[in-house]
């Protein structure tokens, strides 16, 4: 694949939430769907295309970890742009199927987690089944004969011709997903910012390195807006620690607490300074 000017890559196929980011972002008609968030970040890193736009946390599902590896471990692409959009899910089937027929649903597994409460009330006994992405799943469901039904946005089965036999069937009504626009450069300093860092500490068990962190947050008084770990990967017990503090890396503050904290932690990776979503 040759790469286009402004080229963006998503997630597909046609109809998935990371289009409808995608959409929001740009209405540019160069966009590229690829079939994993692995291949959308392994595009922007080749330079295949020219941005890549990926979720990366849920508010009901927590964490995207498929992006928070990738962004560590196999890719060097940095954060850029912050876009929110709500999530609502519905239940399409090949027209004229009745949900007690219903065998299989298919749906990415954050779409599945999303619906635990319908499935368990509506499907208890049907089994689901993982696919790469909610529209995946609906494209799926299109080109089978079986009586089979997919978790999915409004528009892929307005895409793939299913039918919405129930609507909005998310368990909670408040349902929004972060996805991140990343490219191979940081974003220019804007007015309001955010910047996310992984680390590991020096001495895993060792009572207080965390804190010696978090601390050195508190002295050069940054916000830290979200923590999370993640295995590293090395060994049993060992972690990375993803934060996501307020303001530009090329703020003096910022600047000055990154210094301190790269000299007290044993690895250290800024994955970028961004515009936040308003």
């Amino acid at each position: 694949m040759n790469k286009e000017k402004d080229s963006i890559g998503y997630l597909g196929p046609q109809g998935t939430f990371s289009q409808q980011a995608a959409l929001q972002y740009t209405d540019q008609k160069n966009l590229v769907a690829f079939p994993t968030i692995a291949d959308v970040l392994e595009a922007v890193d080749q330079g295949k295309v020219h941005k890549g736009i990926v979720p990366i946390e849920n508010s009901i599902e927590g964490t995207v970890n498929m992006t928070l590896d990738m962004m560590v471990f196999d890719v060097d692409v940095k954060l850029q742009k912050e876009i929110v959009i709500p999530i609502e899910h519905h239940l399409l089937v090949q027209k004229g199927t009745p949900i007690e027929k219903i065998q299989k649903v298919f749906s990415h597994p954050q779409a599945l987690g999303q619906c635990r409460k319908f499935l368990h009330q509506y499907l208890p006994h049907v089994p689901v089944v993982f696919s790469s992405s909610t529209a995946e799943a609906v494209k799926l469901v299109s080109e089978s004969t079986q009586p089979w039904a997919a978790i999915g946005t409004a528009l892929s089965g307005e895409l793939y011709g299913l039918q919405r036999i129930y609507s909005h069937i998310q368990d909670q009504t408040v349902n929004e997903t972060r996805f991140m626009v990343v490219g191979k450069k940081d974003a220019p300093l804007g007015k309001t910012c955010k910047t996310s860092i992984a680390f590991s500490t020096k001495e895993t068990h060792k009572p207080g390195e965390l804190y010696k962190i978090l601390n050195i947050l508190a002295l050069w008084e940054i916000n830290m807006t979200k923590i999370v770990s993640r295995p590293a990967k090395n060994k049993l017990g060992q972690y990375i620690f993803f934060l996501d503090l307020e303001g530009h890396r090329e703020e003096d503050l910022l600047q000055e607490a990154l210094g301190m904290i790269q000299r007290k932690t044993s690895f250290l990776k800024i994955l970028g300074s961004y515009e936040i979503f308003q």
